[in-house]
């Protein structure tokens, strides 16, 4: 009988493409049983960028390219874990692995966890995904009794948990700083190796700069001012790929509507299509009130490489050292750039053409030898079959 895994989510979309086009799938095609446990919204569930599935997905139980969804409203959410239905319907799988992707989820793991330890002797494995270090010491948003509140709610998960996966080396070390026997792996948000990428040669007269995912209305502005620093016959062309999220609007003014693109978000698999005709990727990431700025290392820097592209990023410790190390881009020696400090690294770019082809060409090798999906897969299959203890293994590496 396989070994079943268990997601489990609180706000995340099941289709989320870590979750759902990297890990999921990558453990279903090693032999383990994969569901997903997912919150709806008003009654459906949502896409990636918040908007709900009106027709789609309307089943309480289905299956998806293999992988069972199990979903729950978030309204019926309570105070009481034992009531809630992310913990009964968790409870309900009887999983030898539950893999949680938030703090709340992890807190709902680790009940779970010694439920079926007690109920059934049931020794199940908890794994905790942190993209994020949450509570952000850094945050401003949130206020310091809540901070605590969280910490202590993470020390207490942390007592529980068999393996954490997270997103930088950093974020591993801060976790390492609180539990230095912690068994901890980092797999990037890296997307599988895009079979052929479209040759270019970085010295177009219209060069096209792309920002992937979410964006920051400060971020947005900075685009704005970059594009129109330039004129007609020394064009810039902008596509923002992701971008707003439902409900919300980005305002191009008139005479930039021809030169920023506004691709909305896009199919997981339509991201290489998308970025064909990009010249450099853009990453602007604040650190200076969240150490998960300062640590992150975002999807949108391993799709730029994937796609062979050069990156302009500012600097955040764990982006700025990987930049540097492989030199597959350039990093801006400021927390927070402006708008001008970006337009003198894309001039660079564009005026050094030797340059830029250098850093594509080391964009696509970096991928192709050590970081897309292929690599990180390998990394997730290890965590697991460290857990699996003397049964056999599922997998080879």
């Amino acid at each position: 009988m396989n070994q079943k895994v268990c997601m489990l989510l609180c706000y995340l979309p099941f289709l989320d493409s870590r979750i759902f086009e990297c890990e999921a799938k990558s453990l279903l095609n090693h032999g383990f049983d994969v569901t997903i446990i997912a919150p709806r919204k008003g009654g459906l569930l949502f896409h990636v960028d918040g908007k709900p599935f009106s027709k789609q997905f309307r089943d309480k139980v289905f299956y998806y390219q293999g992988i069972k969804v199990v979903t729950y409203d978030s309204e019926k959410r309570s105070v009481n874990y034992l009531s809630d239905p992310l913990y009964q319907l968790g409870l309900k799988e009887n999983a030898d692995f539950y893999h949680a992707h938030e703090l709340n989820s992890f807190t709902y793991g680790k009940e779970i966890k010694c439920a079926l330890r007690q109920q059934n002797n049931k020794k199940v494995k908890l794994i905790y995904d942190s993209r994020q270090i949450i509570p952000d010491p850094f945050s401003l948003k949130i206020n310091a009794e809540t901070k605590q509140r969280w910490m202590r709610t993470l020390q207490d998960n942390l007592k529980k948990v068999d393996y954490i996966v997270t997103v930088s080396e950093s974020i591993k070390s801060w976790y390492l700083s609180i539990d230095p026997l912690l068994s901890i792996e980092v797999v990037y948000n890296a997307p599988s190796l895009t079979p052929n990428i479209k040759k270019k040669n970085g010295s177009n007269h219209s060069l096209v700069v792309a920002h992937e995912g979410n964006i920051s209305k400060e971020t947005f502005e900075k685009i704005k001012a970059i594009t129109d620093f330039y004129n007609e016959d020394n064009n810039i062309h902008f596509k923002i790929i992701g971008g707003p999220r439902y409900g919300e609007t980005l305002s191009i003014p008139k005479h930039l509507q021809s030169r920023i693109e506004l691709f909305g978000w896009i199919n997981y698999h339509d991201l290489p299509k998308a970025m064909e005709d990009v010249d450099i990727g853009l990453i602007d990431l604040d650190p200076s009130y969240s150490l998960n700025n300062a640590f992150t290392m975002p999807a949108k820097l391993f799709s730029y490489l994937n796609n062979g592209i050069p990156v302009i990023g500012n600097k955040c410790s764990d982006l700025e050292k990987f930049i540097r190390t492989y030199y597959c881009g350039m990093v801006i020696n400021k927390r927070n750039p402006s708008y001008l400090d970006y337009i003198d690294a894309i001039q660079y770019l564009h005026q050094y053409t030797n340059e830029w082809q250098i850093m594509s060409k080391n964009a696509r090798n970096v991928m192709q030898e050590t970081y897309s999906w292929s690599h990180m897969e390998k990394r997730l299959l290890a965590v697991y079959q460290s857990l699996v203890g003397n049964r056999q293994p599922y997998f080879l590496l």
